[in-house]
């Protein structure tokens, strides 16, 4: 398996496959509902939580009406703390920036802390190519690294894997890109874990430069928050001589104080914690703590045209705790890589269309990846509307029409296959603003009821194989609300 989303099939192909694997669905109900149960049992111990998401809520949407005053802010912080800023305006910028970076330090081989920016840029292939060496340090990124696999979720990338499988990847593939698994090694989770341990510390000792991402930039301050749970972060992000952040720009909050909202929401909603074991900040470089130099990569790569969707722009808020993962009924059956996107399950159903754009057939599909129950926007601890932009994003694939990609105004096609959905929605809209049309219509429908068919022929059959059509109601509502109110309209 390829360690990048390039080629994926769209969402319906692929979750396609994915159902019919009963060890992914197993390994994904039971993580899943286990991560469910804890975060619900750690959000209940807080009276106040409906008023810290709302915080949050409003934080992120007055960083984002003002983002171009906080990212000169924050430039003009990191820069009088002794750090560089460089400006990417898509992934292959980036990625230019950090390879050289890299190479101006002589180094081959770097350490990461976990980091969804750069997997979005592809980074770790980018240096590659250039024959620089990337290691992975979180234990589940590394387990994914090692498995020449692919993240599927946002918190725990190789939930798709069991401890069995885990056992037999650090058993074959350990020794290829370092120090290889103990012998008779078992399937324990102390084992597994010691092994990882062995295998990154002589990383960790060796690597002269570390690359991460971040959870929070401090505009006042400069300063970078990254929050962990295995201490890998602490030591790529105080060990090396030169470490390089690579950050999205929506990842601001205009004060330190800030910070005090999101510590509280993050860890509970992610790891059901009550905070996270490791909580690093750093703030430029010192003489005599931590790395040299120090560089932030602020990444835009589509981030500002999202910001210019006034109904798609709320998932700039997300935080990345991957509570909607957990609680949605699509991901837990379909898992993460249907969704062909280093951001899966509902945020990526709506974050990747508007990153990416929709032109492409993967794109089209993710909005259409939901059953729109809702659970996701009860759990998200920043209120993010996920079925709203859903619905919205789903109008723009059909339709097409006019959006903003990277700084261009450009016409999006309607998508292969909607023409039917097109003509229906076209009728409805007919239908609903003639009245007497719609009535007849009811009336007919009901008269005609015991003629209906249980299913649907031609583009409509996919949905009646797996569920009947509602049955038609011997009297339509309009009849009789005006038979039981005495001839009243029903529209008074």
């Amino acid at each position: 398996m390829s360690g990048t989303y390039l080629g994926m099939p769209a969402f319906p192909e692929a979750a396609h496959d994915a159902v019919r694997d009963r060890t992914l669905r197993a390994n994904l109900r039971h993580a899943t509902h286990t991560i469910r149960d804890k975060r619900a049992r750690a959000v209940a111990e807080l009276d106040d939580w409906a008023r810290l998401r709302e915080a949050g809520k409003q934080i992120k949407d007055h960083t984002l009406r003002h983002l171009e005053h906080y990212l000169v802010q924050l430039e003009e912080s990191v820069t009088a703390a002794g750090g560089t800023v460089h400006w990417a305006a898509d992934a292959a910028e980036a990625n230019r920036i950090v390879t050289r970076l890299v190479r101006e330090t002589g180094e081959s081989e770097v350490v990461k802390v976990k980091s969804m920016a750069t997997q979005e840029i592809g980074l770790n292939e980018a240096l590659e190519a250039e024959g620089i060496h990337a290691y992975e340090t979180d234990l589940a990124e590394l387990i994914v690294q090692l498995g020449d696999d692919r993240p599927s979720h946002i918190l725990v990338p190789a939930i798709h894997r069991n401890r069995g499988e885990i056992r037999d990847i650090f058993r074959e593939r350990m020794g290829h890109w370092g120090r290889p698994a103990p012998e008779g090694l078992t399937d324990t989770p102390a084992e597994l874990a010691e092994a990882a341990r062995l295998h990154l510390r002589e990383k960790f000792l060796r690597a002269k430069v570390g690359i991460s991402g971040a959870n929070f930039m401090v505009a006042e301050t400069g300063t970078l928050v990254v929050v962990e749970s295995e201490g890998n972060g602490r030591m790529c992000l105080t060990l090396p001589e030169t470490l390089i952040s690579v950050v999205g720009i929506e990842k601001i909050v205009p004060a330190w104080q800030d910070l005090e909202v999101f510590l509280q929401t993050l860890p509970r909603s992610s790891t059901a914690e009550r905070m996270n074991p490791y909580t690093s900040t750093w703030t430029g470089t010192t003489d005599t703590d931590g790395p040299s130099a120090f560089h932030l990569v602020l990444l835009d790569n589509g981030r500002t045209d999202t910001l210019a969707d006034e109904v798609g722009r709320q998932a700039l808020r997300c935080i990345r705790c991957s509570a909607c993962l957990n609680v949605c009924p699509v991901y837990e059956r379909a898992g993460g890589h249907a969704y062909g996107s280093v951001y899966p399950g509902p945020i990526g159903a709506i974050l990747s269309p508007q990153l990416r754009g929709t032109q492409s057939e993967i794109d089209a599909s993710l909005p259409y990846a939901s059953s729109l129950c809702g659970a996701c926007y009860e759990v998200c601890p920043v209120a993010i509307d996920i079925p709203e932009v859903l619905v919205h994003l789903r109008e723009r694939v059909v339709e097409g029409g006019p959006v903003t990609r990277r700084g261009t105004k450009v016409t999006l096609k309607p998508a292969k296959g909607h023409a039917a959905e097109r003509a229906a929605m076209r009728a409805a809209r007919w239908a609903f603003t003639h009245p007497a049309a719609l009535a007849a219509g009811q009336r007919l429908a009901a008269r005609t009821r015991r003629f209906h068919p249980r299913t649907v022929p031609g583009p409509g059959r996919a949905w009646t194989d797996t569920r009947d059509l509602p049955k038609v109601p011997a009297e339509p509502f309009r009849d009789w609300w005006q038979r039981t109110n005495g001839g009243k309209d029903s529209a008074k």
